[in-house]
């Protein structure tokens, strides 16, 4: 069910939601956190689409903001949504006017009670996302410094205000490539003694592959480009021979480890639902990448 509310409140939008609910047929749900996307009206349909998608693992209430001109006069509209295609609840809220400097008043009575709150800008974030207004009602908070105009700058600008519960979407399509790295050393007795990265010179995930190598590995990490956006391959030096991941096409790649046979693996890119999704399997901080972005900022200064 879909209720439009125009000039309303936070109030008046809760009423709604228990009248959804009820016309749902649906007078309790288990939800278990409260998801914020911070968009705008360019990036809003695809946003919430996706997090109705991620709902379906995660049942959630999604409430969508979008901050309109912060000129004139105090204004919100809404839509409640419950059900249709969705395992929880979406609002929609669109706040424009003076209202725009307190969008979190309007929020905060909206946040399931006793649940972690997630917040989500699939576009530009601010600058110290920890210290936004909406930013500081989360528990996790996430950026995608690739959705940007300047995917580098953008992930540094907000690497150097990071406080613990902070990820860049850039760090979560980094996981399978992690995963093999991890797989291919613990198939070698080598030490690693250097390494490269082939990658597109914008490519934020590459930046932080770069950074995560040498935080653990110790050892000079080459960063080379390539043509494509994609990181097209890492090549591991080790006393025993090269470990090599070189992508075949978008959906896999062949992987090579000393005193074994090549072989080919998949390597594929995920949905951003499927980023999300696995973000939010764990709210605790994550210390391997504070200890990366502190790398990379130390190492680019």
């Amino acid at each position: 069910m879909e209720i439009a509310l125009e000039n309303t409140n936070s109030a008046k939008i809760a009423r709604a939601l228990v009248k959804a609910r009820s016309a749902a047929g649906s007078p309790a749900m288990d939800m278990v956190l409260t998801l914020l996307v911070v968009t705008d009206d360019h990036t809003v349909s695809e946003a919430l689409k996706t997090a109705t998608t991620l709902s379906r693992e995660h049942p959630s209430r999604v409430i969508g903001v979008i901050l309109g001109d912060g000129r004139g006069s105090a204004a919100l509209d809404a839509k409640v949504r419950v059900g249709e295609n969705s395992s929880g609840e979406s609002i929609l809220l669109r706040i424009s006017g003076e209202l725009t400097k307190h969008a979190e008043s309007v929020v905060l009575p909206l946040l399931l009670p006793d649940s972690p709150v997630v917040v989500w800008w699939p576009g530009k974030p601010p600058t110290q996302p920890s210290q936004d207004a909406i930013g500081q009602l989360a528990r996790r908070r996430l950026t995608d410094a690739e959705a940007t105009d300047s995917p580098i700058r953008s992930l540094k600008a907000v690497a150097r205000t990071y406080e613990p519960g902070d990820t860049d979407l850039s760090w979560t399509r980094l996981t399978p490539w992690r995963a093999l790295l991890a797989a291919a050393l613990d198939q070698t007795t080598g030490t690693v003694t250097s390494g490269t990265v082939v990658a597109g010179t914008a490519n934020p995930a590459a930046a932080l592959l770069v950074a995560w190598l040498e935080s653990r590995l110790k050892v000079p990490i080459t960063a080379k480009r390539s043509d494509t956006e994609q990181i097209a391959s890492v090549v591991l030096r080790t006393t025993e021979g090269d470990v090599v991941i070189e992508r075949i096409d978008s959906v896999s790649c062949h992987f090579s480890v000393p005193g074994s046979s090549p072989r080919e693996v998949p390597l594929g890119a995920r949905s951003l639902a499927e980023l999300l999704a696995e973000d939010l399997r764990r709210l605790d901080a994550d210390d391997i990448y504070a200890a990366t972005i502190r790398h990379m900022l130390k190492e680019k200064a």
